[in-house]
């Protein structure tokens, strides 16, 4: 990879390398734009099979971030970071967390880290023993696990999917596929069967799933079934990104598509388009899966309680404001980015966007 040319051409402002020896950690901060605002993301700790899958992992994670911040009407900017693990399963270490505590403090707040896939409250303390630019603990740090608001902004854009298509806004005859049901599939799994929905889950993690179906009454499906070919009408990705294709867009037979998993369109210009022409539609993943980013964002800049929860609960208008965009566009994934765009844009006026550098 190019990594100058590919910032250019996505727009990165920074892209910073770190190891330390003494703890094993490596690890890539990407920030994305800091045109509205220093720029919060979470911290992904995974085992990439190489550093560019790695590196083109956190420049995706970054961008999405951007737009999210935007979408949402927060005054903040995208960024993420990603630690890359040795082996999968790798547990965390408290001297890894200081380390990239230590990391995160270098950018003097400009990143702001939160919690995200493999990283836990107790992490984000380890973090923020060495930096106050972190989110998401609960002894050390602040904003505690955001899994229950991005699962309540999800199931707040699925309303607004449902009234799009002209139907009536009750999930009490619906069936929904969950794809993982780790902390915000369980949790949205919870308010559709508390709405009366039935949810079919999968997980590669079997007593996850287990859980999901012992506490909600879920279904699980059986290994010789797809839940991306199953007969749903809302299909809900909230595992890895990555999972909408060709192969899988021509394979859905469902009406909606919503989730809480990043990145969830492999090619979101190829992919949005595909989607939209199978007759699916597609609430885009950084408008309905903003709700964690709204809750730690928003007590990062003062919101009380009520207004984070009032920000969780426009995400069904947001949502809504993007679909009907997206009559005039060739996909609802490019309606949400030239809606976020133009948000951006209009804060741009107010100072010169910061030159892209690299730090090693």
């Amino acid at each position: 990879m190019d990594l100058l040319k590919t910032m250019h051409t996505m727009g990165h402002e920074r892209v910073a390398f770190h190891q330390d020896p003494a703890s094993g950690l490596k690890a890539i901060v990407a920030i994305h734009s800091t045109v509205l605002g220093n720029a919060l993301g979470g911290t992904r700790r995974w085992a990439y099979a190489s550093t560019n899958e790695a590196l083109f992992d956190v420049l995706r994670l970054s961008e999405g971030m951007t737009y999210k911040a935007a979408a949402a009407d927060l005054p903040m900017g995208g960024a993420k970071s990603v630690i890359i693990l040795d082996e999968p399963g790798q547990q965390p270490t408290e001297a890894q967390g200081r380390a990239m505590g230590r990391f995160v403090n270098t950018f003097d707040g400009q990143y702001i880290a939160a919690e995200d896939v493999g990283v836990s409250p107790q992490f984000c303390d380890w973090m923020a023993r060495e930096t106050p630019h972190i989110m998401g603990g609960e002894a050390v740090s602040r904003g505690g696990d955001p899994s229950p608001w991005t699962a309540q902004g999800c199931f707040n854009s699925m309303k607004a999917c449902l009234k799009f298509l002209g139907k009536p806004v009750s999930f009490a005859n619906l069936t929904v596929g969950v794809q993982g049901c780790g902390a915000t599939g369980y949790k949205l799994a919870k308010l559709l069967r508390d709405a009366g929905a039935t949810v079919l889950v999968t997980d590669v993690h079997v007593p996850t799933m287990k859980r999901a179906v012992e506490e909600l009454g879920c279904v699980a499906l059986g290994n010789d079934r797809n839940l991306f070919t199953e007969k749903l009408d809302i299909l809900a990705p909230c595992a890895l990104g990555g999972v909408l294709d060709a192969k899988t867009i021509a394979g859905l037979n469902c009406a909606i598509v919503c989730g809480t998993a990043n990145n969830q369109l492999l090619d979101p210009s190829a992919d949005g388009v595909a989607i939209k022409k199978k007759g699916v539609l597609y609430s885009p993943d950084f408008v309905a899966n903003a709700g964690g980013l709204i809750r730690l964002g928003g007590l990062y800049l003062g919101y009380t309680e009520a207004m984070v929860d009032q920000k969780v609960a426009k995400i069904e208008e947001t949502t809504l404001a993007v679909l009907e965009e997206s009559r005039t566009q060739d996909s609802t994934a490019n309606a949400a980015i030239a809606y976020a765009k133009r948000r951006i844009a209009a804060g741009r006026t107010s100072g010169a966007k910061k030159p892209a550098t690299v730090g090693v």
